[in-house]
C-alpha cells in the first residue's frame, strides 16, 4: 500500500471516537458533518480535510450554477442554430434532457453509495470486476481530470467571447481580436481562482444568493422577450430543420450541432466532487442533482422555445456583428441597446459564476485523484491549505490550464471551441464506464452498498437506458460541423481525446501500477 494510502488509513479515526470530540467543539463538528457523514468518510478510509459548510439550498444552488442551463442554452445556441435550426435546437434538446435524467438518478444513487470528491473513478473502484478494478479507475480518474480541467478553460471562454459580443453590441465597429478573448479569458478566471481561494469559506451563502439571480433572472428575461419580441410561427420553428454546415442531411447536420444542447445539461455531477464539503452528503447529494436536472432542464427547455420563437430571421441572427445570436434576439426584442445590454450583463454574470462553481469543481476532482497517487506531483496537489480548507495548489492549476488553452484562441477559435467536444466526451466516458459498472453488478445479483437513496428495481433499466443514451452522445461529440472539413475547420478533440488516454496509459505502465492502487483498497470492508 502507497505512503499516502497508509496515512490515510491511520488518521481516520473511528467515527464514532470523532463523534464524541465534534459534540464539544461547534467548529470541529462544522468540518467532520454528521455523524453519517463520519461513517462514510472512515468507510472510505479517508480523513476530513475540508469543512462541511454547505447545506442542501448552498449545494443546489452550486449545482444550479454551474449547469446554469438555461444560460448557457442562450450562450451555445448559435452552434445548434447552423446545424439543425430551431427544430433541431428544440427536440434533441428534450430528448438530452430527459435521457440526462436517467444518467444522473444513476449517478445520484452512487453518490449516496460512496459521497466522496474522487466521484466516478471512485466508484469504478469499488463497483468494477476486482479484475479491473486498478485499471479502470486510473483511467477514468485521468478522464475526470481532462473533462473538468477542460471544462473549466471552455467556460471561462465562452464567457470572454460573450463580453466581446456586448462590446461589439455598444460599438459597432468593434472588431473581435483574438488576443482579446484570451485576455478576456486570464481575467475571468484570475477572478474565480482569487474567489475560490480567499472567499472559499463564504462560496456557500454566495451560490444561495447566485441562485435567486438564477432563477428571477430566467423570468425576467421570458417576460421581456414573451412581450416585446417579435412572434414567429409555431409551426415553422417546431419544424424547420436546418442545415448551414452542408452536411446535405438534416438529421446530419442536427446531430452534428448535438454540443450545443449537451453543454447546457451537463455537470449535475459537479455537487459529487463537493461531496466532502457537504453535510449529511449521503442524503443531500442525490436531492440536489435529481432537482438540479429537473428545474434546470425545464428552464432551459421554456427558454430555449422562447428564443427560437422570438428569433426573428435566422440569417441576420446568426450574422449579427456581436456573433451572438442571442444578444440579437434581445436588442431585437427591446430596441435598445442599453436593454439589450442589461439582459446581456444578467446572461454573462452568470457565465462567470459558472466558471466559478466549474473551477472549485475541477479542483475538488484533481485533490482526490491526487491523494490517491493517481497523477505526478501528488502531494503537491492534494495538500489542504490548513488556514482556507481548500486545496490552493489544485485550484491554480485549474487557472494555469485555462490560461495555458486560451493561447489556441491566438491561433484559432475554432480549434478553442473544439475543447467544449473534448470537456464533453472526457466526462460522458467516465459516466458510461461507471454506470456500466454499476449496471454489471446488478446483472450479476451482486448485493449494491447501503444508501438512503436506492433506485430499487428501476435501478437496471435506468441504468441500461443511461448507458445506451451516453454511448450516442459520446460518438457524436466528435463530429466536426460538416463534412470533409478543412484543417481549420476539424474537430480536433478527438485527437486530444486519445492523445491524454495514451499518455495516461504510458504514465499508468511507468509509474502508475507501481504508486497507485486505488480508492477500493482504503475501504474497510467491515463498515
Amino acid at each position: 500500500m502507497s505512503e499516502i494510502a497508509k496515512e490515510s488509513v491511520v488518521e481516520a479515526e473511528p467515527f464514532d471516537a470523532e463523534l464524541e470530540g465534534s459534540a464539544e467543539d461547534p467548529d470541529l463538528a462544522e468540518k467532520k458533518g454528521t455523524s453519517a457523514d463520519r461513517h462514510a468518510m472512515w468507510r472510505m478510509g479517508k480523513v476530513q480535510e475540508m469543512r462541511r459548510n454547505f447545506r442542501f439550498v448552498s449545494i443546489f444552488g452550486f449545482s444550479m450554477i454551474l449547469m446554469a442551463s438555461w444560460e448557457t442554452m442562450l450562450g451555445t445556441s448559435t452552434i445548434g442554430l447552423i446545424d439543425g435550426g430551431t427544430a433541431g435546437l428544440i427536440w434533441m434538446y428534450l430528448i438530452c434532457w430527459l435521457g440526462f435524467i436517467c444518467v444522473n438518478t444513476s449517478m445520484a444513487e452512487m453518490g449516496s453509495m460512496a459521497p466522496t470528491s474522487g466521484g466516478q473513478y471512485h466508484w469504478v473502484s469499488e463497483f468494477a470486476p476486482v479484475k479491473y478494478q486498478k485499471f479502470l479507475s486510473y483511467i477514468i480518474g485521468w478522464l475526470c481530470v481532462l473533462g473538468w480541467q477542460t471544462g473549466a478553460a471552455n467556460t471561462a471562454f465562452l464567457a470572454g467571447t460573450q463580453i466581446q459580443g456586448l462590446i461589439a453590441l455598444n460599438k459597432p465597429d468593434y472588431n473581435f481580436e483574438a488576443w482579446h478573448g484570451t485576455l478576456l479569458v486570464f481575467a475571468v478566471s484570475a477572478f474565480n481562482v482569487i474567489f475560490n481561494t480567499f472567499l472559499a469559506k463564504k462560496l456557500p451563502l454566495v451560490e444561495g444568493i447566485v441562485l435567486v439571480v438564477h432563477i428571477f433572472g430566467f423570468f425576467a428575461i421570458l417576460v421581456v422577450l414573451w412581450v416585446m419580441g417579435p412572434k414567429g410561427d409555431a409551426h415553422a420553428v417546431f419544424t424547420t430543420f436546418n442545415d448551414y454546415g452542408v452536411w446535405n442531411s438534416n438529421g446530419l447536420a442536427t446531430l452534428s450541432g448535438l454540443v450545443a444542447v449537451v453543454l447546457p445539461l451537463l455537470g449535475a455531477d459537479a455537487a459529487v466532487h463537493m461531496s466532502e464539503e457537504l453535510r449529511d452528503a449521503s442524503k443531500t447529494l442525490p436531492r440536489s442533482m435529481i432537482w438540479t436536472t429537473v428545474i434546470n432542464g425545464s428552464t432551459g427547455w421554456v427558454m430555449l422555445i422562447t428564443f427560437c420563437m422570438v428569433l426573428g430571421n435566422l440569417d441576420d441572427a446568426l450574422a449579427s456583428n456581436t456573433g451572438q445570436a442571442y444578444l440579437y434576439v434581445f436588442y431585437n426584442a427591446t430596441k435598445s441597446v442599453a436593454g439589450a445590454s442589461v439582459m446581456g450583463a444578467l446572461v454573462i454574470t452568470m457565465a462567470i459564476f459558472c466558471n466559478l462553481s466549474i473551477t472549485a469543481t475541477s479542483s475538488r476532482q484533481l485533490f482526490a485523484f491526487a491523494r490517491d497517487q493517481g497523477i505526478p506531483f501528488n502531494k503537491t496537489f492534494a495538500h489542504v491549505s490548513p488556514k482556507y480548507d481548500v486545496p490552493i495548489n489544485a485550484i491554480c492549476l485549474a487557472f494555469a490550464v485555462s490560461c495555458l488553452l486560451s493561447l489556441i484562441n491566438l491561433g484559432s477559435s475554432v480549434a478553442l471551441m473544439n475543447i467544449a467536444s473534448l470537456s464533453t466526451a472526457a466526462i460522458i466516458a467516465s459516466y458510461i464506464v461507471s454506470i456500466s459498472c454499476i449496471a454489471l453488478k446488478r446483472i450479476k445479483g451482486e448485493p449494491l452498498l447501503p444508501s438512503k437513496f436506492k433506485l430499487g428495481r428501476a435501478g437496471l433499466p435506468i441504468n441500461i437506458i443511461s448507458i445506451v443514451f451516453l454511448i450516442f452522445i459520446f460518438v457524436f461529440s466528435f463530429m466536426p460541423m460538416g463534412p470533409k472539413p478543412t484543417p481549420e475547420g476539424m474537430n480536433w478533440s478527438i485527437l486530444m481525446f486519445g492523445a491524454t488516454v495514451f499518455f495516461s496509459l504510458v504514465y499508468y505502465y511507468v509509474v502508475g501500477r507501481h504508486v497507485y492502487v486505488g480508492p477500493v483498497a482504503y475501504v474497510r470492508k467491515s463498515a
